[in-house]
């Protein structure tokens, strides 16, 4: 090899080493050995790791730093031929009750995408599917199935809500109209002056009197479009006959109750936004088993005077840190009484947040995220209201091949794999054209976690639950689908706690990082990791 094929280090003296001098190739699985406290990770974390951080740190500006603060040059004479270094250690992923296996490799974004881009809407009355139209299709179906049938071209207005309605039936009156459906029975808008403000009413305008063929089709055309302008995009056609009455609709609606509901997004099946999220629990699966009202029993006081009971009165701690870097963000004061504090904010200080919140200043700051005070409040259940699943009720009412996000997200990742290769054969031609590129993210995605022998975990596992071990396999799971070259990996003892076989599938996905063009070095004394290494540095005795 030539000289810049390799890492070469002298005089490193971090902790137990004593002078280390030594070359190690680039481009190659490299495994560092040796006796317990002999410095095997000193040599690879603290040393070339630690000024491969150094090094990066002072390309930055002087700003940044002054954000990100300035490293010390590790115990080492000089070190040469470095790449860009990302450290893999044996640690958990954090305690953040939002956070789960889902989230963090990101498979979980791409799975909420597909829902919204590929998903079928069930009624939650009937269970049929729902429907959408065009208005071309609106016009094209009430020419066919009323034609030459006498029938009532209706625009909904009011849907189960209360209240007397005075204003809504004058207006209506003014424009010209002259019946509306109210409750199911037919009135004369003149006859009609108020109604019981403390009942729920379904009221219906009546558009247009229909009869259609062919030569009233552009008189129909233009009912269709006012009555869709009145009912914002929905109508429904009841025979005069029989008084059966269908809906159609430019969104989601059931054609036989008329039930309709928002067009799905990304964020509708998100446990970390509010249009997602179940409003009982907040999105985090579990609630704590107390009343609201003992957390916060008396709102008139101020979170520095101990207003919220498990947080005490204020004083100098790290979570009082977040809790101050919250306040300059959103513009409060902790000594403003708590009843004046937005609801976003109290629920983001009980229940916690992925957002990110500055925390000190200068070299010292770091950016954090909160997970709320109910880790400071033992007594917890699985939610009553989402059953644990983090997502509220209309999410259930999506579903692809028969089953909602909830429960793809609860399959082991083997189960998650062969159910996404199936959907080349369940989705239709136009849902199979839209998901086409979600479908191959997401297939390689859950390969990755296979190829690191995490098949038996789950989406929606809670990263708090993982063990180092697993969280270290998912960053490398990570690191493989990021397609990076030229960058130097190392890992701290990945074989920990692995069956034999999941030990081999390790060390292939080691080295298909190596293949792609990377180096890999390895802290290591498992026998089978360092038999299939390409290079063995044994640090020795001390």
């Amino acid at each position: 090899m030539k000289e810049k094929d390799y890492i070469e280090i002298q005089g490193a003296k971090a902790h137990n080493l004593k002078g280390v001098n030594l070359a190690i190739p680039r481009g190659e699985f490299v495994v560092i050995t040796g006796l317990s406290g002999s410095g095997k990770s000193s040599l690879a974390f603290d040393t070339i790791y630690a000024e491969g951080q150094r090094r990066y740190m002072d390309t930055l500006s002087t700003y940044a730093k002054h954000f990100m603060g300035i490293l010390e040059k590790p115990e080492v004479e000089s070190i040469n031929g470095l790449s860009p270094i990302i450290a893999i250690e044996q640690k958990t992923t954090g305690n953040n009750p939002r956070s789960t296996v889902g989230t963090i490799t990101e498979i979980y974004d791409f799975l909420r995408l597909l829902y919204a881009k590929a998903s079928k809407a069930y009624s939650p009355e009937t269970g049929a599917e729902m429907v959408r139209y065009s208005d071309e299709q609106i016009v094209n179906l009430i020419m066919e199935n009323y034609r030459d049938r006498k029938c009532y071209l209706l625009s909904p207005m009011v849907r189960g809500r209360k209240g007397h309605y005075k204003e809504l039936l004058e207006q209506l009156r003014k424009k010209g109209y002259t019946q509306v459906r109210i409750d199911g029975e037919l009135h004369e808008l003149n006859e009609v002056t108020a109604l019981d403000r403390y009942r729920p009413h379904f009221i219906e305008l009546v558009v247009d009197r229909l009869k259609p063929s062919a030569k009233d089709e552009k008189r129909i055309k233009s009912s269709v479009m006012s009555a869709l302008n009145h009912g914002k995009g929905s109508i429904a056609i009841m025979d005069m006959e029989s008084g059966a009455v269908s809906h159609y609709s430019k969104h989601l609606v059931c054609p036989d109750t008329g039930i309709s509901l928002p067009e799905p997004a990304p964020h509708s099946f998100s446990f970390n936004s509010p249009q997602g999220y179940c409003p009982h629990c907040k999105g985090l699966g579990i609630i704590v088993d107390v009343n609201i009202d003992t957390v916060i029993p008396d709102s008139s006081i101020s979170i520095a005077d101990g207003g919220i009971i498990p947080l005490g009165k204020i004083r100098e701690t790290k979570k009082f840190d977040i809790i101050r870097s919250i306040s300059r963000k959103y513009g409060f004061s902790l000594y403003d009484p708590i009843e004046e504090l937005p609801e976003e904010v109290i629920s983001l200080i009980v229940f916690g947040s992925d957002e990110l919140f500055r925390v000190g200043e200068g070299t010292s700051s770091e950016m954090v995220s909160f997970s709320g005070i109910v880790g400071d409040i033992n007594e917890k259940i699985v939610c009553p209201k989402c059953g644990g699943t983090r997502l509220n009720k209309e999410t259930t009412y999506f579903k692809i091949d028969g089953k909602t996000i909830s429960e793809v997200s609860a399959m082991e990742i083997g189960q998650l794999s062969v159910w996404l290769h199936s959907l080349d054969n369940v989705l239709g031609k136009r849902e199979s054209i839209i998901a086409r590129d979600i479908l191959k993210e997401l297939k390689d995605r859950t390969a990755f976690l296979l190829d690191v022998g995490l098949d038996y975990l789950s989406l929606d596992r809670a990263t708090a639950s993982l063990s180092g071990g697993e969280s270290q396999r998912i960053r490398l799971a990570t690191q493989i689908g990021s397609k990076l070259v030229n960058v130097l990996y190392i890992l701290d003892e990945p074989s920990i706690g692995l069956h034999q076989r999941d030990n081999r599938k390790l060390i292939a996905s080691l080295k298909k990082l190596r293949d792609e063009g990377n180096s890999v070095m390895v802290v290591e004394h498992d026998a089978e990791t360092m038999l299939a290494a390409d290079w063995l540095v044994d640090v020795g005795p001390g």
